[in-house]
């Protein structure tokens, strides 16, 4: 028998009717199968929407826009075929209705004004330049000066620079708030990880191919350990456009996900963005490459910078939409095969261990010192951004209420 909410009857109550008005049997006649899913209309006949609310009471009482209660119930599985059996037309209309019949009467329902979203700090846009900067003042320190003296400007200056990439890291739009310390800095110790070996790696690995080295570095290009510095210098300056390309992208997608009609629509307008995004930042680095090996007359070794960047851009992108579990997992990995190459080189010194050495030779040999480098970042840049494609297109990663 129907109860006396039941949409066509008198004395139905005054609102949206947008849930299911077929009739339904009692939950306790219902079979396994519909019991086994929490979300169904079936579960309440009288008021499914009311019963989907109960389940995210929390999301629906502190969301202060219909658009994160949306990212939400995606982030919890509910897709637009799922709002369907809510009679609604995707996830966006759910929500809108979830919102209004939330227990906020007296709020009228709003969308945030994207002008206002998107308005970055000045001071969020400033600080990404303080890391090349220090950086550009190290450089130039170690050329003006020899001995013991180059050894402590070097020194001091990769410790400023460190600390300058962190304070980035911690408030900038690369920034990951509200996460965990750990998850929030294990990426950024594969990063200084990755970046050390772009400037110790391929002098290393073409010494102990060739034999040696014999000597520790000296910083002098044409030395028996030669230092990639033009395109470390490169990667640590083109933090300021990464920064920048990051508040793009944050700010472009909010945009996207006030104007969407759904998730599917959501998802088809923020992909060119991201890979526009991406592309940007790719270019600026290009630049800084050429400009910084023109600067320091050394090689700008743009294969292994340019996949170097884009690896590292990618991650900070998914950390700074609180997904740290792929880019640590991939930059650790990818810090592994670097460090492997010119390992297995030593090892192949040992009493019949020669054939370790057998790949990494026939790369370096082929293709120069530079390959292996080029070729782990390329394919680990690959993979977040078949990743990265997948979870950054989702309303979830860009819930309202981040900064950007």
């Amino acid at each position: 028998m129907s109860g006396p909410d039941e949409p066509g009857r008198p004395g139905a109550p005054d609102g949206p009717r947008t849930w299911d008005e077929r009739p339904h049997a009692h939950p306790a006649a219902g079979t396994p199968a519909d019991d086994a899913r929490p979300d169904s209309p079936r579960r309440t006949a009288g008021d499914p929407v009311k019963a989907l609310m109960h389940r995210h009471r929390e999301l629906c009482g502190r969301a202060v826009d219909p658009l994160e209660i949306a990212a939400g119930l995606e982030a919890h599985g509910v897709t637009d075929r799922t709002a369907a059996r809510f009679r609604h037309r995707d996830v966006f209309s759910l929500a809108e209705e979830m919102y209004a019949r939330a227990p906020r009467a007296d709020i009228p329902l709003r969308r945030p004004a994207p002008a206002e979203s998107a308005r970055p700090r000045a001071g969020l846009l400033l600080l990404p330049l303080l890391p090349g900067a220090l950086c550009a003042a190290t450089v130039a320190g170690t050329h003006l000066t020899h001995g013991q003296p180059r050894l402590t400007v070097g020194a001091g200056g990769a410790l400023a620079v460190v600390l300058a990439l962190r304070a980035v890291c911690r408030r900038s739009p690369l920034s990951a708030p509200g996460r965990p310390a750990p998850a929030r800095h294990t990426a950024g110790l594969w990063t200084c990880a990755l970046l050390g070996y772009a400037l110790l790696g391929d002098g290393l690995l073409g010494a102990a191919v060739a034999g040696g080295p014999d000597t520790l570095p000296t910083g002098a290009a044409d030395g028996p350990w030669p230092l990639a510095v033009a395109p470390v210098l490169a990667l640590v300056m083109a933090c300021a456009p990464a920064a920048w390309s990051a508040h793009l992208f944050t700010a472009g997608a909010r945009r996207r996900l006030a104007a969407s009609c759904g998730l599917a629509d959501f998802t088809a307008s923020v992909r060119p963005l991201l890979l526009g995004t991406l592309a940007l930042f790719t270019g600026a680095l290009a630049t800084l490459l050429a400009l910084s090996a023109t600067v320091l007359g050394a090689s700008a070794a743009h294969p292994q910078g340019l996949t170097l960047g884009a690896l590292l851009m990618l991650a900070r992108l998914l950390v700074a939409h609180g997904l740290t579990h792929a880019p640590s997992l991939v930059l650790a990995a990818t810090a592994a095969a670097e460090v492997t190459a010119p390992a297995t080189v030593f090892a192949a010194r040992l009493p019949g261990c020669d054939f370790l050495a057998v790949p990494v030779q026939t790369l370096v040999t082929a293709w120069g010192p530079g390959s292996v480098p080029t070729l782990a970042c390329g394919i680990a840049a690959l993979t977040l951004l078949i990743h990265a494609t997948r979870r950054l297109t989702r309303a979830s990663a860009h819930a309202p209420g981040q900064p950007c």
